[in-house]
């Protein structure tokens, strides 16, 4: 009888030592029979941030194209174990319109502003746009960075990503495009011409090259490039929010530089650019740079293909974009760069999911894959680093200059007065001023007078 209980005793104790070793085992990820973690050289999963989730996407189908999309769709389902369901298409607000009416929209969008269909001016007027601020404090997917720590320096902060004119961000820039002023590259350098820093320095430059002035522009609109750049020059962001956000009393006073270093540029337009230029005579004003007729003129990066079968060009031309040019020694420059803008719909069910796919457009992993597939850059310096065209890699190595910064956005939401354009005042009138029929003064008159009608109109709301 004692046997057979020292026997019992015996297994029960074999059996507590194989149940400890078991769960000895477990802990250190080395389960008996089982082969997992560094025993097969595989890595154990700890399972996917969005696993089963479902996020819904709408976007343009424009001159990118949307191989870069699908690969970081693809990119990012993978490293969020979500599925992206996406919607593309030219004609996008009639793709999705009736789901936005039916309460559905799409829970990520990347239809930008001044589209003929507004749609996204109309969600922002009906604050139907979730706020994004945390997205970019936010780890992306894969990295051990932010967007915030990653985003070109001024790209975040003005009237586009913060329309309310606060703190807080609404939408996300993306596909960056560089602005300034463009020139034949081969007439500066060593023992040519100098490329100026300052205002001063550029209308100094009159006469120096036969047969050239020193300025043109295809049309007078072509300005929404070069003022926001002086205005962030003599004042920052806070000058800038403040005068995009209709602050009559900072355009009456604190603008005035502004007003007076572009009409300094003014006096030295070539004499024969058409001024009223319509949609062949614009190319014609362009002409004028490629054929050393005018030094400099404010342009975008698509001028390359646009003008690209262009007749008459001089010998050697070769494009160059030049930062605005100070309006006073010691003065920070800045590029007005346009951008595309994604933003979330603030009836998403998946606000997190959504916000993660934000700040996963800034990743590495992005920027390559909208480069290899259609060209786009993201405000990143890793996106420009990637670009591979020479010439298109010199517009963007600006915006990665310590003494360059950017700016972008325009004016924000405002309620309509019958007979106002700000912008017109702002921009169109620049004709008047460059012929003489106005001064510096009566332009800036015309600016305050407009913005103060649109003030009021914010006040009465």
């Amino acid at each position: 009888m004692a046997k057979k209980i020292i026997s019992l005793l015996l297994a029960l104790v074999l059996v507590l030592s194989l149940v400890a070793c078991s769960n000895t085992n477990k802990e250190t990820g080395k389960e008996t029979g089982k082969e997992t973690g560094k025993e097969t050289g595989k890595e154990v999963s700890e399972g996917l941030p969005f696993e089963g989730k479902t996020l819904t996407f709408a976007g343009l189908e424009g001159g990118y194209g949307t191989d870069g999309w699908n690969e970081v769709i693809k990119k990012f389902e993978e490293l969020s174990g979500a599925k992206v369901e996406a919607t593309f298409s030219q004609q996008i607000e009639d793709e999705v319109r009736s789901k936005f009416l039916s309460g559905q929209a799409p829970d990520v969008n990347y239809i930008s502003l001044s589209r003929e269909a507004g749609l996204t001016e109309a969600q922002l007027a009906e604050k139907q746009v979730l706020e994004i601020t945390d997205a970019f404090d936010a780890k992306i997917l894969g990295e051990d960075q932010t967007p915030k720590e990653k985003l070109l320096d001024g790209s975040l902060g003005g009237s586009t990503t913060n329309p309310y004119g606060d703190d807080k961000v609404y939408l996300a820039p993306i596909h960056l495009a560089p602005n300034g002023f463009f020139h034949n590259a081969n007439l500066f350098g060593e023992g040519k011409l100098e490329l100026p820093k300052t205002i001063d320095e550029l209308v100094a430059l009159e006469g120096k090259q036969e047969g050239a002035a020193v300025y043109t522009y295809p049309v007078a609109g072509y300005h929404d490039s070069v003022i926001p750049a002086l205005i962030s020059q003599v004042g920052g962001q806070d000058l800038y929010t403040k005068l995009m956000n209709y602050d009559s009393k900072a355009w009456e006073t604190e603008a005035t530089p502004v007003f007076k270093a572009l009409g300094k540029i003014l006096k030295h337009v070539n004499k024969n650019t058409v001024a009223q230029a319509n949609g062949e005579s614009f190319t014609q004003n362009q002409l004028q740079v490629m054929k050393n007729e005018s030094l400099f003129m404010p342009n975008g990066t698509w001028v390359v293909n646009e003008m690209k079968e262009a007749e008459g060009v001089a010998e050697g031309f070769e494009w160059g974009l030049l930062p605005v040019p100070a309006y006073k020694e010691g003065a920070d420059r800045y590029v007005y760069s346009f951008n595309e803008q994604v933003w979330v719909s603030a009836k998403t069910k998946e606000p997190e999911l959504a916000k993660a796919f934000i700040a996963f457009l800034y990743s590495d992993v992005a920027a390559e894959a909208f480069q290899n597939n259609g060209g786009a850059v993201i405000p990143t310096a890793k996106a420009i680093e990637l670009i591979k065209d020479p010439l298109t890699k010199s517009f963007y190595d600006i915006l990665s200059s310590d003494d360059v910064k950017i700016v972008s956005g325009g004016f924000a939401q405002a309620p309509a007065v019958e007979g106002v354009s700000v912008t017109d005042a702002l921009y169109e009138t620049i004709n008047s001023v460059a012929n003489g029929d106005k001064t510096v003064e009566e332009w800036q008159a015309d600016v305050v007078k407009a913005v103060k009608a649109i003030e009021e109109a914010k006040a009465a709301q």
